[in-house]
């Protein structure tokens, strides 16, 4: 088993990378040139570190990425900065996934398992879901004005409503968290099939060690994969 971490730099992306540290598994991580990583993931030899733009690589460099990965993450972001949100890439989660998908190894008779951390910010209405009418107005609001957000809600439906489940090589889930916190510790957790508080005026909290947890389980627990494959689980703390 090999897997593939996008955005390894960043928050949350660092914890994903040391669950499957943790769990002895290979990891190949793509991070920019001038990204830091701690020691702790620099010098692992678990770790395997590729340098570069996901938007920049071309189409052999992007095959020598994904080359034998069984499950492929996106933990992607934009930086929270006036250049980072506002400037070019402005769909770099959605135009990584769909080439993720669309360039993915073929394995005989298994799809290859690809997570994206998503947001509760999106709503899965495919699957029944709706918001109030002041959660509609906050939520057009933020499409309009945050192109990040925007770009998140544009990966979650090309994987719900483009992909959906047919595809015979990629099988995927979408995980939202609620509001981000760190936390040292893993703690207690609930999944749930859809946002059970609202995510504009009654926000929870998730953190990103419990984040990390549920996507190392997804892809190694083949239960609990297909307890959710295809679905757009919310995770919150206890």
């Amino acid at each position: 088993m090999r897997v593939l971490v996008l955005g390894a730099s960043g928050a949350t992306g660092k914890q994903v990378v040391r669950q499957f540290i943790k769990r002895q598994i290979p990891t190949r991580i793509l991070i920019r040139k001038s990204a830091v990583l701690p020691t702790d993931l620099l010098e692992h030899p678990f770790v395997e570190i590729v340098k570069g733009n996901i938007n920049e690589l071309n189409d052999a460099e992007m095959n020598q990425l994904l080359r034998d990965c069984d499950v492929m993450i996106s933990c992607l972001g934009h930086n929270l900065t006036l250049k980072g949100m506002f400037g070019k890439p402005r769909d770099l989660v959605f135009d990584a996934i769909q080439r993720i998908c669309e360039m993915a190894p073929k394995s005989a008779g298994k799809r290859v398992k690809l997570i994206l951390m998503s947001t509760v910010g999106y709503t899965n209405t495919l699957s029944g879901e709706t918001n109030s009418r002041g959660e509609k107005i906050v939520l057009s609001i933020l499409k309009l004005l945050l192109p990040p957000h925007r770009d998140n809600m544009k990966a979650a439906n090309y994987l719900i409503a483009k992909l959906g489940k047919e595809d015979d090589n990629v099988g995927w889930v979408a995980v939202r968290p609620d509001t981000l916190v760190d936390h040292d510790e893993e703690s207690p957790y609930d999944i749930c099939e859809a946002p059970v508080r609202s995510p504009i005026f009654n926000a929870g909290k998730t953190s990103r060690i419990n984040v990390s947890h549920f996507i190392a389980e997804l892809a190694t627990d083949d239960k609990m994969w297909k307890d959710w494959e295809f679905k757009t689980p919310v995770i919150y703390n206890k």
